[in-house]
């Protein structure tokens, strides 16, 4: 039998399983490899709850949103209620002022109006006596003058109290 250097590296190798399992590697080797895999699985499952609590975190903010968007859209519509009342009262108040304004320039109108006409009227009455009196002056004797002029103020008088009343 010869022994050739293959011999050599098969015993070497069987010394070296040996010593493998003598040492207990393979064990230590599951063990580091137990490790890790248990190292790894807890990662997974706290990535998993991680990326949970994050989908928890996204619909919470997902609802905030949707209540944010609800309140600012009824915050927009209280606004523009409001802003709707308060054009609408301003109008009307507009509305009311001008109805006051005009109706106390029509009474003003009116009263000037009047107040016009009483000043015409008087001074129409004492140009028409005036006149009368130059022409009665002018023309008749002193009694029948006098006598003429009475009358016609009294008549004057009371044609202007019918005319007022």
């Amino acid at each position: 039998m010869t022994i050739d250097a293959t011999f050599w590296v098969a015993i070497s190798f069987i010394i070296f399983i040996l010593l493998l399992f003598y040492f207990k590697i393979p064990a230590k080797v599951q063990s580091v490899l137990d490790d890790n895999i248990n190292k790894i699985k807890g990662q997974i499952d706290e990535a998993e709850s991680l990326k949970e609590e994050a989908k928890s975190n996204l619909a919470n903010q997902e609802k905030k949103l949707a209540d944010s968007k609800t309140e600012i859209q009824s915050m927009i519509n209280d606004a523009t209620s409001a802003a709707d009342r308060k054009v609408k009262k301003s109008n009307e108040d507009l509305e009311s002022f001008l109805k006051i304004k005009r109706k106390n320039t029509s009474d003003k109108i009116k009263q000037m109006k009047s107040q016009a006409l009483k000043d015409i009227k008087n001074t129409s009455v004492e140009i028409a006596v005036e006149s009368a009196e130059r022409v009665i002056k002018n023309s008749l004797d002193k009694s029948k003058l006098d006598e003429i002029f009475k009358k016609s103020v009294e008549e004057t008088k009371l044609a202007l109290q019918k005319k007022s009343s």
